[in-house]
């Protein structure tokens, strides 16, 4: 959020900060849960430029609206790495003065590179061309930890302004032409991580389908607690899906339900805490993963 200069206002971050904190939820993300059961403290924005940043824990270089390859928004994935490339190096002229919370040529070296992607490429329009792994190899990186794109077609958001009829749905109730892109693409990247180990021998590159993770949340939602696994929790209109274009959550005249815990999805596009919580489990129980390879492992000094 700070990248594009916005502010995401209430009620955002009602269920665990009580405040905004600029992520689209209502609480805590999955990578925010993951760092709380690695026992570390939560990433600190790159763009973010409040004083007391601290970047000794890691670094967060998620911007709104990201993808791999976009001319439409500021921020795609060679922006991205280029920011990574200038806060290392930054690092390495600020590190001998002592100026700063920073990071060790060890720790870059031995730090996990996690990489969540690919959902806005598929949706507008579906491309992928994750071509970056070589530059971050080169500057160290060993540990790759790459996360697949969810079922875009099981969204809130898609479901409200993409559905013509009843015939376009797969038998959860979600759009199947987008999943079957979402499927696509998510067969492309890993491909592409087979690829990858094969040519870069000392490197660990471990793939996770989040797409199954989510696809079960909503097959399975009563199981986790949930109801109404396709209506968002903060929009506009109700039933069905709860999404209106311009009315979205944040905006005047939009409420948001009186339990999250209730919803998997916050806003018509992004989980809430509760659904975060659950998908932060199975990311670390290693379980979707392939080589199945726990990240507790990999987060070692």
């Amino acid at each position: 959020m700070a990248g594009l200069g916005l502010y995401l206002g209430p009620p955002s971050g009602r269920q665990f900060f009580h405040r905004p904190t600029g992520r689209f939820c209502d609480g805590r993300l999955y990578i925010d849960f993951v760092c709380e059961r690695l026992k570390m403290s939560y990433l600190t924005p790159y763009l973010e430029s409040s004083p007391g940043s601290n970047f000794t824990h890691g670094v967060n270089f998620a911007v709104a609206g990201a993808a791999t390859e976009s001319t439409a928004i500021p921020f795609p994935l060679s922006t991205q790495v280029l920011q990574f490339l200038h806060f290392k190096n930054r690092t390495r002229e600020l590190r001998p003065q002592g100026s700063g919370s920073l990071l060790s040529e060890k720790e870059f070296q031995n730090a996990v590179y996690s990489i969540d992607i690919g959902q806005n490429d598929v949706s507008t329009p579906f491309s992928a061309n994750l071509s970056y792994a070589e530059l971050l190899h080169q500057n160290g990186g060993r540990q790759f930890w790459i996360y697949n794109t969810g079922p875009l077609g099981c969204l809130p958001q898609k479901l409200a302004l993409l559905k013509k009829d009843d015939s376009e749905l797969d038998p959860l109730g979600c759009l199947a032409d987008l999943n079957s892109a979402a499927k696509a693409f998510n067969a492309g990247l890993s491909e592409l991580c087979d690829l990858l180990r094969s040519e870069f021998k000392n490197a660990t590159i471990v793939y996770t389908d989040v797409y199954a993770i989510k696809q079960d949340l909503i097959a399975n939602h009563t199981k986790y607690g949930f109801e109404n696994p396709l209506m968002a929790c903060c929009g506009y209109g109700g039933p069905p899906y709860n999404y209106k274009f311009r009315m979205t959550c944040g905006e005047p005249m939009v409420t948001a339900c009186a339990e999250g815990s209730r919803y998997i999805s916050w806003d018509g596009v992004h989980n809430t805490e509760a659904a975060n919580s659950i998908i932060a489990s199975k990311i670390l129980s290693a379980k979707y993963s392939r080589p199945q390879i726990k990240l507790k492992g990999l987060c070692k000094g």
